[in-house]
């Protein structure tokens, strides 16, 4: 009479244990991660080469990916530009209220203001909102990016205002002023070149330096 062989229920519960699937909260935190790729290398190839010229092939080929595996993460190439602008301007709005949030002198808030957007226009998301215009994004989605740079233009509008108030800067008009401001660094991510020899950081000296001082030497 053939018997079956027995096998220990140790061994058979230390074979069950492991799952080839990983748990739903790391397959999230992976598909983030490629996701947020996907949004870098799309927003690189927009500064480089424009948004009309860069296709999802080409996304696609940077990342090594084949064209379908991007639809996993985005929806097409208007979604991807949506969501670089958006990413660059809520990250000026995040940088700009934990200024305000550290409180301390408007003048120097101001400054410090003047360096985050400068750092972020020479930061690929940052770029994308310079270099690409408002008329390449979706109609139905312009309404919700420029409210996004209109709380930017408020917020140095006020601490323009308050500054005047300290007497840390000579009475101006707060609008113009924070276009002036707003204007010239913005421009900064037109021509920055990334590995050059001016850093965000020098620049944003040499930029707050001018505005601070002025182009007019002191007079005998």
């Amino acid at each position: 009479m053939s018997t079956t062989p027995s096998v220990s229920r140790k061994s058979f519960k230390s074979a069950a244990t492991t799952s080839p699937w990983t748990a739903a909260d790391k397959r999230a935190e992976q598909r983030e991660l490629k996701r947020q790729a996907v949004l870098s290398t799309a927003a690189q190839l927009f500064n480089e080469r424009g948004f009309q010229a860069t296709s999802l092939d080409d996304i696609a080929a940077r990342l090594n990916v084949s064209k379908p595996t991007l639809y996993y993460y985005v929806k097409n190439k208007d979604e991807i530009l949506i969501e670089c602008v958006r990413s660059g301007l809520q990250t000026m709005l995040e940088g700009i209220e934990q200024t305000r949030l550290a409180g301390g002198k408007a003048i120097d808030q101001l400054i410090t203001c003047m360096r985050i957007y400068t750092r972020i226009v020479t930061q690929d998301f940052g770029m994308c909102v310079i270099r690409i215009s408002d008329t390449e994004l979706p109609a139905e989605r312009r309404a919700e990016l420029r409210q996004l740079k209109s709380g930017i233009d408020q917020a140095f509008r006020r601490l323009i205002k308050a500054c005047v108030k300290e007497k840390a800067i000579a009475p101006c008009d707060p609008k113009i002023t924070a276009f002036m401001i707003a204007g010239a660094l913005c421009w900064v991510g037109q021509w920055y070149q990334p590995g050059g020899t001016l850093t965000p950081e020098k620049i944003a000296d040499a930029y707050i330096h001018t505005f601070m001082q002025g182009l007019l030497g002191q007079r005998t």
